[in-house]
Protein backbone atom coordinates (compact mmCIF):
# COMPACT_ATOMS: atom_id res chain seq x y z
CA UNK A 1 0.00 0.00 0.00
CA UNK A 2 2.50 2.66 0.77
CA UNK A 3 5.09 1.78 -2.15
CA UNK A 4 1.48 2.20 -4.28
CA UNK A 5 1.07 5.85 -2.60
CA UNK A 6 4.89 6.54 -3.16
CA UNK A 7 5.24 5.80 -6.88
CA UNK A 8 1.84 8.13 -7.56
CA UNK A 9 3.52 10.50 -5.26
CA UNK A 10 6.30 10.19 -7.19
CA UNK A 11 4.37 10.02 -11.11
CA UNK A 12 2.64 13.17 -9.89
CA UNK A 13 6.08 14.99 -8.80
CA UNK A 14 7.45 14.13 -12.08
CA UNK A 15 4.22 15.63 -14.36
CA UNK A 16 4.11 18.57 -12.70
CA UNK A 17 8.11 19.06 -13.17
CA UNK A 18 7.25 18.71 -16.73
CA UNK A 19 4.62 20.93 -16.77
CA UNK A 20 6.46 23.62 -14.51
CA UNK A 21 10.05 23.08 -17.24
CA UNK A 22 7.93 23.23 -20.17
CA UNK A 23 6.30 26.29 -19.24
CA UNK A 24 9.96 27.81 -18.55
CA UNK A 25 11.28 26.52 -22.09
CA UNK A 26 8.05 28.11 -23.94
CA UNK A 27 8.98 31.58 -22.10
CA UNK A 28 12.48 31.36 -22.88
CA UNK A 29 11.45 30.54 -26.23
CA UNK A 30 9.44 33.22 -26.66
CA UNK A 31 11.92 35.80 -25.69
CA UNK A 32 14.73 34.77 -27.70
CA UNK A 33 12.03 34.86 -30.58
CA UNK A 34 11.22 38.40 -29.94
CA UNK A 35 15.63 39.09 -29.57
CA UNK A 36 15.73 37.48 -32.87
CA UNK A 37 12.66 39.93 -34.88
CA UNK A 38 14.83 42.47 -33.08
CA UNK A 39 18.22 41.34 -34.30
CA UNK A 40 16.74 40.58 -38.01
CA UNK A 41 15.28 44.02 -38.44
CA UNK A 42 18.46 45.74 -37.47
CA UNK A 43 21.35 43.37 -39.16
CA UNK A 44 20.37 45.51 -42.33
CA UNK A 45 20.65 48.82 -41.17
CA UNK A 46 23.55 49.27 -38.25
CA UNK A 47 26.47 49.32 -41.48
CA UNK A 48 27.32 53.02 -39.50
CA UNK A 49 30.38 54.85 -40.77
CA UNK A 50 30.07 58.24 -39.25
CA UNK A 51 27.19 59.36 -36.97
CA UNK A 52 26.58 63.14 -35.28
CA UNK A 53 25.16 64.28 -31.99
CA UNK A 54 22.03 65.56 -32.80
CA UNK A 55 19.22 67.58 -31.42
CA UNK A 56 15.64 67.97 -32.44
CA UNK A 57 14.72 68.29 -36.58
CA UNK A 58 10.46 69.11 -35.89
CA UNK A 59 9.45 71.41 -33.63
CA UNK A 60 5.47 71.55 -33.32
CA UNK A 61 3.50 74.10 -30.99
CA UNK A 62 0.44 73.47 -29.47
CA UNK A 63 -2.10 75.49 -27.38
CA UNK A 64 -0.10 74.82 -23.89
CA UNK A 65 3.42 73.69 -24.68
CA UNK A 66 6.19 72.07 -27.97
CA UNK A 67 6.40 68.72 -29.00
CA UNK A 68 9.98 68.08 -30.57
CA UNK A 69 11.02 65.23 -32.39
CA UNK A 70 14.59 63.77 -33.88
CA UNK A 71 14.74 62.85 -37.30
CA UNK A 72 14.11 59.50 -36.94
CA UNK A 73 15.41 58.28 -40.38
CA UNK A 74 18.64 59.36 -39.17
CA UNK A 75 20.78 56.30 -39.72
CA UNK A 76 21.70 55.69 -35.74
CA UNK A 77 18.27 55.90 -34.64
CA UNK A 78 17.23 53.51 -37.78
CA UNK A 79 20.15 51.07 -36.67
CA UNK A 80 18.26 51.05 -33.21
CA UNK A 81 14.79 50.84 -34.25
CA UNK A 82 13.58 53.72 -32.08
CA UNK A 83 11.80 56.92 -32.50
CA UNK A 84 12.80 60.06 -29.34
CA UNK A 85 10.13 62.83 -28.56
CA UNK A 86 10.28 65.88 -26.18
CA UNK A 87 7.37 67.41 -24.96
CA UNK A 88 7.59 70.61 -23.13
CA UNK A 89 3.82 70.94 -21.07
CA UNK A 90 3.24 74.39 -19.63
CA UNK A 91 1.43 74.97 -16.07
CA UNK A 92 -2.08 73.35 -16.04
CA UNK A 93 -1.67 71.94 -19.57
CA UNK A 94 -2.48 68.50 -20.60
CA UNK A 95 -0.80 65.90 -22.91
CA UNK A 96 -4.18 64.35 -24.21
CA UNK A 97 -4.50 60.77 -24.02
CA UNK A 98 -3.13 58.64 -26.77
CA UNK A 99 -1.61 54.87 -27.47
CA UNK A 100 1.19 53.96 -29.43
CA UNK A 101 1.60 50.60 -31.73
CA UNK A 102 5.54 50.28 -29.55
CA UNK A 103 6.22 50.55 -26.22
CA UNK A 104 7.90 53.51 -24.63
CA UNK A 105 9.88 54.70 -21.69
CA UNK A 106 9.35 58.35 -20.39
CA UNK A 107 11.92 60.49 -18.40
CA UNK A 108 11.02 63.45 -16.21
CA UNK A 109 13.98 65.93 -16.93
CA UNK A 110 12.23 68.77 -15.29
CA UNK A 111 8.95 69.41 -13.18
CA UNK A 112 6.02 67.54 -11.55
CA UNK A 113 3.04 66.25 -12.51
CA UNK A 114 0.71 63.63 -12.91
CA UNK A 115 0.27 60.86 -14.97
CA UNK A 116 -2.66 58.43 -16.00
CA UNK A 117 -2.56 55.10 -17.83
CA UNK A 118 -5.52 53.30 -19.14
CA UNK A 119 -5.14 49.51 -18.57
CA UNK A 120 -7.53 47.40 -20.38
CA UNK A 121 -9.70 45.11 -18.31
CA UNK A 122 -8.60 46.91 -15.03
CA UNK A 123 -11.02 48.21 -12.45
CA UNK A 124 -11.54 51.95 -11.64
CA UNK A 125 -9.93 51.52 -8.53
CA UNK A 126 -10.24 55.24 -7.77
CA UNK A 127 -13.26 57.11 -6.87
CA UNK A 128 -14.51 60.27 -4.85
CA UNK A 129 -17.18 60.41 -2.87
CA UNK A 130 -19.57 62.39 -5.28
CA UNK A 131 -22.88 64.54 -4.32
CA UNK A 132 -26.01 63.45 -5.84
CA UNK A 133 -27.92 66.74 -7.89
CA UNK A 134 -31.42 67.76 -6.92
CA UNK A 135 -33.10 65.00 -8.30
CA UNK A 136 -31.05 62.35 -6.48
CA UNK A 137 -30.75 61.00 -9.95
CA UNK A 138 -27.35 61.61 -10.97
CA UNK A 139 -24.37 61.86 -9.18
CA UNK A 140 -20.88 64.35 -9.20
CA UNK A 141 -18.54 61.01 -8.38
CA UNK A 142 -15.83 60.26 -10.33
CA UNK A 143 -14.12 56.88 -10.73
CA UNK A 144 -11.21 55.96 -13.02
CA UNK A 145 -7.97 54.06 -13.16
CA UNK A 146 -4.88 55.03 -11.01
CA UNK A 147 -3.19 58.31 -11.58
CA UNK A 148 0.42 58.67 -10.45
CA UNK A 149 2.37 61.79 -9.05
CA UNK A 150 5.33 61.90 -10.84
CA UNK A 151 8.32 63.96 -10.75
CA UNK A 152 11.97 64.81 -11.79
CA UNK A 153 14.20 61.99 -12.20
CA UNK A 154 10.63 59.27 -12.79
CA UNK A 155 11.25 56.88 -15.23
CA UNK A 156 7.90 55.59 -16.58
CA UNK A 157 7.66 52.72 -18.61
CA UNK A 158 4.21 52.41 -21.24
CA UNK A 159 3.74 49.27 -22.89
CA UNK A 160 2.11 49.58 -26.66
CA UNK A 161 -1.35 49.89 -26.50
CA UNK A 162 -1.62 51.48 -23.33
CA UNK A 163 -3.46 54.76 -23.80
CA UNK A 164 -2.06 57.49 -21.53
CA UNK A 165 -2.07 61.34 -20.49
CA UNK A 166 0.33 63.97 -18.76
CA UNK A 167 -1.05 66.80 -16.75
CA UNK A 168 1.30 69.70 -15.41
CA UNK A 169 0.45 70.92 -11.76
CA UNK A 170 3.35 72.28 -10.67
CA UNK A 171 4.47 75.75 -11.07
CA UNK A 172 7.41 75.46 -14.03
CA UNK A 173 7.49 73.34 -17.27
CA UNK A 174 6.90 70.03 -16.93
CA UNK A 175 9.45 67.78 -19.90
CA UNK A 176 9.04 64.62 -20.99
CA UNK A 177 11.48 62.87 -23.18
CA UNK A 178 9.81 59.79 -24.60
CA UNK A 179 12.06 56.80 -26.19
CA UNK A 180 9.39 54.74 -28.61
CA UNK A 181 10.96 51.22 -29.39
CA UNK A 182 9.39 50.83 -32.75
CA UNK A 183 11.81 47.16 -33.39
CA UNK A 184 10.04 45.55 -30.23
CA UNK A 185 8.17 42.92 -31.09
CA UNK A 186 5.18 43.93 -29.48
CA UNK A 187 4.82 46.55 -32.92
CA UNK A 188 3.49 44.44 -35.29
CA UNK A 189 3.36 46.95 -38.08
CA UNK A 190 6.09 48.58 -39.98
CA UNK A 191 9.46 50.60 -38.21
CA UNK A 192 7.06 53.88 -37.89
CA UNK A 193 5.93 55.49 -34.66
CA UNK A 194 2.40 55.91 -34.72
CA UNK A 195 0.22 58.05 -32.17
CA UNK A 196 -3.81 57.13 -31.72
CA UNK A 197 -4.85 60.11 -30.48
CA UNK A 198 -8.48 59.76 -28.36
CA UNK A 199 -9.00 63.71 -28.25
CA UNK A 200 -7.70 66.37 -30.34
CA UNK A 201 -6.88 67.25 -33.74
CA UNK A 202 -3.23 66.31 -33.76
CA UNK A 203 -0.61 67.99 -36.45
CA UNK A 204 0.21 65.87 -39.27
CA UNK A 205 4.05 66.44 -38.69
CA UNK A 206 3.49 64.64 -35.07
CA UNK A 207 3.44 61.16 -36.78
CA UNK A 208 6.29 59.16 -38.32
CA UNK A 209 7.93 60.39 -41.16
CA UNK A 210 9.83 57.48 -41.94
CA UNK A 211 8.26 55.76 -44.39
CA UNK A 212 7.57 58.76 -46.33
CA UNK A 213 11.47 59.71 -46.73
CA UNK A 214 11.75 56.36 -47.74
CA UNK A 215 9.14 56.41 -50.40
CA UNK A 216 10.43 59.61 -51.17
CA UNK A 217 14.01 58.43 -51.50
CA UNK A 218 12.90 55.71 -53.88
CA UNK A 219 10.85 57.88 -56.21
CA UNK A 220 13.33 60.28 -56.23
CA UNK A 221 13.40 64.19 -56.43
CA UNK A 222 9.92 65.76 -57.46
CA UNK A 223 9.32 69.04 -58.61
CA UNK A 224 7.95 72.13 -57.12
CA UNK A 225 4.71 71.96 -57.58
CA UNK A 226 4.60 68.70 -56.26
CA UNK A 227 7.10 69.88 -53.05
CA UNK A 228 4.27 72.80 -52.65
CA UNK A 229 1.59 70.23 -52.55
CA UNK A 230 3.78 68.41 -49.93
CA UNK A 231 3.88 71.55 -47.46
CA UNK A 232 0.30 72.22 -47.74
CA UNK A 233 -0.38 68.51 -47.46
CA UNK A 234 2.01 68.78 -44.32
CA UNK A 235 -0.03 71.65 -42.39
CA UNK A 236 -3.43 69.98 -42.69
CA UNK A 237 -4.34 68.00 -39.23
CA UNK A 238 -4.87 64.60 -38.77
CA UNK A 239 -7.88 63.45 -36.61
CA UNK A 240 -8.05 61.54 -33.75
CA UNK A 241 -9.70 57.77 -33.56
CA UNK A 242 -13.14 58.95 -33.31
CA UNK A 243 -12.97 61.17 -36.36
CA UNK A 244 -13.29 58.34 -38.51
CA UNK A 245 -15.91 56.47 -36.97
CA UNK A 246 -19.38 57.78 -38.56
CA UNK A 247 -21.00 60.17 -35.49
CA UNK A 248 -24.50 58.23 -35.46
CA UNK A 249 -22.49 54.45 -34.99
CA UNK A 250 -20.33 56.72 -32.26
CA UNK A 251 -23.41 57.56 -30.48
CA UNK A 252 -25.34 54.35 -30.47
CA UNK A 253 -22.19 52.69 -28.77
CA UNK A 254 -21.74 55.09 -26.12
CA UNK A 255 -25.50 55.56 -25.99
CA UNK A 256 -25.40 59.54 -26.31
CA UNK A 257 -27.25 62.30 -28.93
CA UNK A 258 -25.37 62.90 -32.06
CA UNK A 259 -24.44 66.13 -30.99
CA UNK A 260 -22.03 64.75 -28.11
CA UNK A 261 -20.84 62.04 -30.54
CA UNK A 262 -19.82 65.06 -33.33
CA UNK A 263 -17.62 67.19 -30.38
CA UNK A 264 -15.62 63.55 -30.14
CA UNK A 265 -14.42 63.82 -33.31
CA UNK A 266 -13.06 67.81 -32.25
CA UNK A 267 -13.06 68.86 -35.72
CA UNK A 268 -12.63 72.51 -35.12
CA UNK A 269 -10.02 71.86 -32.87
CA UNK A 270 -6.89 73.54 -33.25
CA UNK A 271 -5.36 73.18 -30.09
CA UNK A 272 -3.18 70.48 -31.24
CA UNK A 273 -2.16 67.83 -28.69
CA UNK A 274 -0.89 70.25 -25.85
CA UNK A 275 -4.40 71.75 -24.42
CA UNK A 276 -4.66 74.61 -21.65
CA UNK A 277 -6.96 73.52 -18.47
CA UNK A 278 -8.96 76.61 -17.78
CA UNK A 279 -9.22 75.57 -13.63
CA UNK A 280 -6.88 73.47 -11.94
CA UNK A 281 -7.45 69.51 -12.80
CA UNK A 282 -9.70 67.42 -10.45
CA UNK A 283 -8.57 64.16 -10.62
CA UNK A 284 -8.46 61.69 -7.06
CA UNK A 285 -5.31 61.02 -6.19
CA UNK A 286 -4.20 59.94 -2.46
CA UNK A 287 -1.18 62.83 -2.30
CA UNK A 288 1.84 60.94 -0.84
CA UNK A 289 4.94 62.22 1.22
CA UNK A 290 8.51 62.09 -0.54
CA UNK A 291 9.51 59.78 1.92
CA UNK A 292 6.47 57.32 1.38
CA UNK A 293 6.86 57.00 -2.43
CA UNK A 294 10.47 56.56 -1.98
CA UNK A 295 10.14 53.65 0.70
CA UNK A 296 7.40 52.07 -1.62
CA UNK A 297 9.93 52.07 -4.56
CA UNK A 298 12.77 50.80 -2.42
CA UNK A 299 11.04 47.89 -1.37
CA UNK A 300 9.76 47.18 -5.37
CA UNK A 301 13.09 47.61 -6.31
CA UNK A 302 15.45 46.21 -3.95
CA UNK A 303 13.00 43.01 -3.20
CA UNK A 304 11.59 44.22 0.10
CA UNK A 305 8.00 43.28 0.10
CA UNK A 306 7.88 42.28 -3.96
CA UNK A 307 9.40 40.71 -6.32
CA UNK A 308 7.47 40.71 -9.17
CA UNK A 309 5.68 37.46 -9.31
CA UNK A 310 2.70 39.53 -7.16
CA UNK A 311 2.72 42.11 -9.41
CA UNK A 312 -0.02 41.98 -12.34
CA UNK A 313 -0.87 44.54 -15.07
CA UNK A 314 -3.63 46.51 -13.30
CA UNK A 315 -1.38 46.82 -9.99
CA UNK A 316 2.05 47.00 -11.52
CA UNK A 317 4.47 49.74 -10.26
CA UNK A 318 4.75 52.05 -13.72
CA UNK A 319 7.66 54.63 -12.72
CA UNK A 320 10.52 54.52 -10.71
CA UNK A 321 13.25 57.67 -9.77
CA UNK A 322 16.58 57.12 -11.28
CA UNK A 323 17.77 61.14 -9.65
CA UNK A 324 18.23 59.47 -6.44
CA UNK A 325 21.95 59.64 -5.32
CA UNK A 326 20.97 57.07 -2.31
CA UNK A 327 19.85 54.66 -5.73
CA UNK A 328 23.17 54.77 -7.09
CA UNK A 329 24.87 51.30 -8.44
CA UNK A 330 28.43 52.67 -8.16
CA UNK A 331 29.79 55.87 -7.01
CA UNK A 332 32.71 57.66 -6.63
CA UNK A 333 33.25 60.74 -4.68
CA UNK A 334 35.83 61.67 -6.60
CA UNK A 335 34.08 61.30 -10.21
CA UNK A 336 30.36 60.69 -10.00
CA UNK A 337 27.71 57.86 -10.05
CA UNK A 338 25.93 55.25 -12.52
CA UNK A 339 22.30 54.56 -11.62
CA UNK A 340 20.40 51.26 -13.41
CA UNK A 341 16.99 51.08 -13.72
CA UNK A 342 16.35 47.31 -15.49
CA UNK A 343 13.65 44.62 -14.39
CA UNK A 344 15.05 43.78 -11.47
CA UNK A 345 13.96 46.90 -9.80
CA UNK A 346 11.13 47.64 -12.09
CA UNK A 347 9.27 44.10 -13.08
CA UNK A 348 7.47 45.98 -15.85
CA UNK A 349 10.02 46.13 -18.06
CA UNK A 350 10.45 42.82 -18.52
CA UNK A 351 7.50 43.14 -20.91
CA UNK A 352 8.55 46.59 -22.55
CA UNK A 353 12.30 44.88 -22.96
CA UNK A 354 13.89 48.17 -22.24
CA UNK A 355 15.83 50.07 -19.44
CA UNK A 356 17.29 53.16 -18.48
CA UNK A 357 20.91 54.10 -17.22
CA UNK A 358 21.70 57.49 -15.25
CA UNK A 359 25.01 59.06 -15.15
CA UNK A 360 26.79 61.55 -13.46
CA UNK A 361 30.44 62.62 -13.92
CA UNK A 362 31.98 65.60 -11.93
CA UNK A 363 33.86 67.92 -13.66
CA UNK A 364 36.69 66.22 -16.14
CA UNK A 365 36.25 63.06 -14.79
CA UNK A 366 35.25 60.00 -17.08
CA UNK A 367 33.33 56.83 -17.79
CA UNK A 368 35.24 53.52 -17.67
CA UNK A 369 35.42 52.77 -22.00
CA UNK A 370 32.85 49.51 -22.31
CA UNK A 371 30.77 48.33 -24.87
CA UNK A 372 27.02 47.36 -24.26
CA UNK A 373 27.20 43.72 -24.85
CA UNK A 374 23.57 43.06 -25.33
CA UNK A 375 21.73 46.14 -26.14
CA UNK A 376 21.86 49.35 -28.28
CA UNK A 377 22.30 52.48 -25.92
CA UNK A 378 20.69 55.90 -26.99
CA UNK A 379 22.25 58.53 -25.14
CA UNK A 380 20.25 61.53 -24.20
CA UNK A 381 22.75 64.55 -22.25
CA UNK A 382 20.60 66.19 -19.64
CA UNK A 383 22.55 68.84 -18.03
CA UNK A 384 26.75 69.95 -18.81
CA UNK A 385 29.33 69.46 -21.55
CA UNK A 386 31.42 66.47 -22.82
CA UNK A 387 33.23 64.71 -24.98
CA UNK A 388 31.95 61.11 -26.48
CA UNK A 389 34.37 58.76 -28.75
CA UNK A 390 32.51 55.59 -30.09
CA UNK A 391 34.54 53.10 -32.13
CA UNK A 392 33.17 50.34 -34.28
CA UNK A 393 34.32 46.52 -35.05
CA UNK A 394 37.36 48.00 -37.41
CA UNK A 395 38.87 49.99 -34.96
CA UNK A 396 37.01 53.25 -37.00
CA UNK A 397 36.02 56.10 -34.74
CA UNK A 398 32.24 56.57 -36.24
CA UNK A 399 31.94 59.31 -33.45
CA UNK A 400 34.22 61.91 -31.47
CA UNK A 401 33.03 65.06 -30.87
CA UNK A 402 32.01 67.41 -27.96
CA UNK A 403 28.38 67.35 -27.11
CA UNK A 404 25.88 69.12 -24.68
CA UNK A 405 22.25 69.26 -22.97
CA UNK A 406 19.58 68.57 -25.09
CA UNK A 407 21.65 66.76 -27.94
CA UNK A 408 21.39 62.63 -28.65
CA UNK A 409 23.76 59.95 -30.05
CA UNK A 410 23.57 56.57 -29.92
CA UNK A 411 26.20 53.66 -29.42
CA UNK A 412 25.32 50.71 -31.32
CA UNK A 413 25.83 47.29 -29.12
CA UNK A 414 29.05 46.06 -28.91
CA UNK A 415 30.30 49.27 -30.43
CA UNK A 416 33.11 50.17 -27.68
CA UNK A 417 32.35 53.50 -25.68
CA UNK A 418 34.04 56.54 -23.55
CA UNK A 419 32.57 59.82 -21.68
CA UNK A 420 34.76 62.28 -20.33
CA UNK A 421 33.26 65.28 -18.93
CA UNK A 422 34.12 69.02 -19.33
CA UNK A 423 34.65 71.59 -17.31
CA UNK A 424 31.03 72.01 -16.22
CA UNK A 425 30.43 68.21 -15.50
CA UNK A 426 28.20 65.96 -17.77
CA UNK A 427 25.09 64.40 -17.04
CA UNK A 428 22.77 61.93 -19.06
CA UNK A 429 20.49 59.48 -19.41
CA UNK A 430 20.80 56.48 -22.06
CA UNK A 431 17.69 54.75 -23.23
CA UNK A 432 18.64 50.64 -23.80
CA UNK A 433 16.87 48.32 -26.17
CA UNK A 434 17.15 45.42 -23.49
CA UNK A 435 15.72 45.21 -19.99
CA UNK A 436 18.58 43.53 -18.74
CA UNK A 437 21.26 45.28 -20.59
CA UNK A 438 25.13 44.55 -19.61
CA UNK A 439 27.74 46.30 -20.13
CA UNK A 440 31.67 45.27 -20.10
CA UNK A 441 34.64 47.59 -19.09
CA UNK A 442 37.36 48.17 -20.89
CA UNK A 443 39.32 49.80 -18.21
CA UNK A 444 39.39 49.59 -13.85
CA UNK A 445 39.22 47.15 -11.63
CA UNK A 446 36.24 45.04 -13.62
CA UNK A 447 37.53 45.18 -16.63
CA UNK A 448 38.30 42.65 -19.08
CA UNK A 449 41.87 43.74 -19.20
CA UNK A 450 42.17 42.92 -15.57
CA UNK A 451 40.63 39.52 -16.07
CA UNK A 452 43.19 38.41 -18.66
CA UNK A 453 46.64 37.10 -17.65
CA UNK A 454 49.60 39.50 -17.84
CA UNK A 455 51.31 37.04 -20.23
CA UNK A 456 48.36 36.83 -22.35
CA UNK A 457 48.52 41.38 -22.28
CA UNK A 458 52.03 41.15 -22.50
CA UNK A 459 52.21 39.53 -25.79
CA UNK A 460 48.81 40.96 -27.19
CA UNK A 461 50.47 44.26 -27.30
CA UNK A 462 53.90 43.46 -27.54
CA UNK A 463 54.80 44.92 -24.20
CA UNK A 464 56.89 44.22 -20.65
CA UNK A 465 55.63 41.63 -18.12
CA UNK A 466 56.05 45.57 -16.00
CA UNK A 467 54.13 47.20 -18.44
CA UNK A 468 51.52 44.74 -18.71
CA UNK A 469 50.97 44.67 -15.01
CA UNK A 470 50.91 48.39 -14.81
CA UNK A 471 47.99 48.24 -17.93
CA UNK A 472 46.23 45.74 -15.39
CA UNK A 473 46.62 47.29 -11.83
CA UNK A 474 47.00 51.01 -12.38
CA UNK A 475 43.37 51.79 -12.40
CA UNK A 476 42.06 50.56 -9.21
CA UNK A 477 38.61 52.26 -9.36
CA UNK A 478 34.96 50.67 -10.71
CA UNK A 479 33.25 52.46 -13.97
CA UNK A 480 33.40 56.34 -13.25
CA UNK A 481 36.88 57.23 -12.87
CA UNK A 482 38.01 60.55 -11.06
CA UNK A 483 40.56 62.85 -13.27
CA UNK A 484 43.93 61.07 -14.01
CA UNK A 485 46.75 61.50 -11.32
CA UNK A 486 49.41 61.47 -13.68
CA UNK A 487 47.46 64.30 -16.27
CA UNK A 488 47.37 66.27 -12.73
CA UNK A 489 51.09 65.61 -11.94
CA UNK A 490 52.12 67.00 -15.62
CA UNK A 491 50.00 70.07 -15.89
CA UNK A 492 51.14 71.15 -11.89
CA UNK A 493 54.50 70.81 -13.41
CA UNK A 494 54.28 72.39 -16.66
CA UNK A 495 53.10 75.20 -14.31
CA UNK A 496 55.64 74.97 -12.16
CA UNK A 497 52.85 77.12 -9.51
CA UNK A 498 52.56 76.37 -5.86
CA UNK A 499 49.49 75.36 -3.90
CA UNK A 500 48.53 79.17 -2.56
CA UNK A 501 45.44 81.24 -3.37
CA UNK A 502 47.29 83.66 -5.50
CA UNK A 503 48.48 80.66 -7.88
CA UNK A 504 45.75 77.82 -7.30
CA UNK A 505 44.22 79.38 -10.66
CA UNK A 506 46.83 77.62 -12.79
CA UNK A 507 45.43 74.52 -11.60
CA UNK A 508 41.86 75.36 -13.48
CA UNK A 509 43.70 76.08 -16.87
Amino acid sequence: MSSSTLFSLTLCFLVLFNCCFAQIEQVTSRHDQQQARRRSFQQSECQLQRINALEPARRIKSEAGVTEIWDENDEQFQCAGVAVIRHTIQQRGLLLPAYSNAPKLVYVEQGRGIQGAVFPGCPETFQSSGQFSRDQSQSSEDQHQKVRQVREGDVVALPSGVADWFYNDGDSPLVLVQLLDTSNPANQLDQDFRNFFLAGNPQRELQSQRSSYQRDQFEGQRGRQDEGESRRHQQDRHRNVFGGFDEKILAEAFNIDTRLARSMRNEKDNRGIIVRVEHELQVVSPHQSREEEREIEYRGGRGGGFNGIEETFCTARLKHNINDPERADFFNPRAGRLTTVNSLNLPILRSVQLSVERGVLYPNAMMSPHWNMNAHSIIYITRGNGRIQIVGDNGQTIFDGEVREGQVVTAPQSFAVVKKAGSQGFEWVSFKTNDNAQVSELAGRVSTIRGLPVEVVANSFQISREDARRLKNNREEVSVFSPSQSGRVMRLHECNCKLNKQEAVCLNQ
